[in-house]
């Protein structure tokens, strides 16, 4: 059984070979690349590059265009089967990461950045679709905590590499940007191998899809994009730039993020399918506006680590906007969808890295200030999500429900 010479429906295989296993695997493989180059972005900018808030900006906003054209996507589609997409957008994440350091200038590394990014972002893309198509409505949050947890688990095994081996070996950023990408390409050889071709659920619509039913999904992905811009870009930055944090010492941060996504991921998940969209969704936002609005202000480094830790467990809650789009959803619209919600997803993120970069020139905290106002905003927007969405009832105004009336 291979994918060049099998194909097979996604119920049709259970155990290790199953859709749900696959996608936990390829959610590892891609983190094997992805987490390692993040653990050592900020400081191969900083300490190899001499970066600026200007420069990192720009290199950020570089990395989200491929976001921003996940839409183009669907025209992909028309040539090679989403499984497939996939795993080219994996080879590419792969490649990119692993020739970064063989590119130590300024133009070198946009270059592999945009080229990891296609990888990166057509990929998730995938990996959203078929989630959606291949797991069951009822059990989807708590299948897609387990995913993450597995993700999680791969981050752990790249940054725990890093923390011992980076003294303990003085390793290079290039040897590291190597290691991780190669990791990534040889897991997807494993499952070109061990896996057949699975098919989609329902027939996906080849075109781009807008409704306008689905505008609390598009808004809601909209803020999230936005939102974790300041958590990637300048959570970070602030990390290595005010607090000196040295490359094992951001492993060692990451290591915690990882540990805590593993423990937690599968545990929030269990906990949407129980509570619903909107309640966990407002958690998070009330808990990020706390978290932005610590983070104008701290000065203290250990401060600082512990927000971004916590910042780091709520990007596990953003499961129920997904959910709640598949309990909305036309089963043919969602990989179109997907790809359009990427798109949207990366509106915010083009401009807002160099907008901010040059902000962040003259004050950090108000950009943190901005991000607690995003939040903000993202807190009114779940609190209009109904109690039970569905096809029809995708948006509950509570506050233009009359007041009720006193009996006479």
């Amino acid at each position: 059984m291979s994918y060049f010479t099998r194909s097979a429906a996604p119920s049709s295989l259970t155990g290790w070979r199953s859709p749900a296993v696959l996608l936990m695997i390829m959610a590892g493989a891609m983190q094997l690349s992805f987490a390692g180059w993040w653990n050592l972005m900020n400081n191969f900018a900083v300490q190899e590059l001499a970066f600026t808030g200007r420069e990192i900006g720009i290199q950020q906003s570089i990395r989200e265009i491929p976001g921003f054209l996940s839409f183009a996507a669907i025209f992909l589609l028309l040539i090679m089967r989403e499984q497939t997409l996939a795993y080219v957008s994996l080879a590419l994440l792969g490649i990119g990461v692993a020739v970064t350091g063989y590119f130590p200038t300024e133009i070198g590394f946009y270059a592999t950045t945009l080229i990891m990014s296609l990888g990166f972002h057509y990929y998730e893309t995938m990996a959203q679709s078929l989630s959606l198509q291949w797991l069951p409505k009822a059990t989807a949050a708590a299948s897609m905590g387990k995913i993450i947890a597995v993700g999680a688990f791969a981050q752990l095994v790249a940054y725990g590499l890093i923390f011992i081996g980076w003294k303990m070996f003085d390793l290079s950023f290039t040897t590291v940007f190597l290691v991780s990408g190669c990791l990534t390409l040889v897991v997807l050889v494993f499952l070109l191998v061990a896996y057949p071709k699975f098919k989609e659920g329902v027939p996906q619509r080849k075109k781009l899809v807008l409704r306008k039913r689905y505008w609390l999904f598009y808004a809601l992905t909209f803020m999230a994009g936005a939102r974790r811009q300041i958590f990637t870009v300048f959570a970070g930055f602030l990390m290595v730039e005010r607090f000196g944090y040295d490359v094992h010492e951001v492993a060692g941060l990451f290591l915690l993020n990882g540990l805590f996504n593993m423990a937690l991921a599968p545990k929030i998940g269990q906990l949407i399918v129980r509570f619903g969209e909107r309640k966990a969704l407002m958690l998070e936002y009330i808990g990020l506006i706390v978290v932005f609005l610590s983070y104008a202000f701290v000065t203290n480094e250990h401060v600082a680590a512990g927000l971004y830790v916590i910042d780091h467990a709520f990007f596990a809650i953003a499961i129920a906007i997904k959910t709640y789009f598949q309990k909305i959803a036309d089963p043919g619209d969602i990989a179109p969808t997907s790809g359009v919600a990427f798109t949207i997803n990366h509106i915010a993120a083009v401009f807002i890295p160099v907008v901010f970069g040059f902000i962040w020139l003259y004050s950090p905290a108000a950009v943190f200030l901005a991000g607690a106002a995003m939040a903000g905003a993202s807190l009114f927007l779940a609190s209009i999500i109904p109690g039970n969405p569905a096809t029809g009832n995708e948006v509950d105004f509570w506050f233009r429900q009359p007041a009720p009336q006193a009996a006479e």
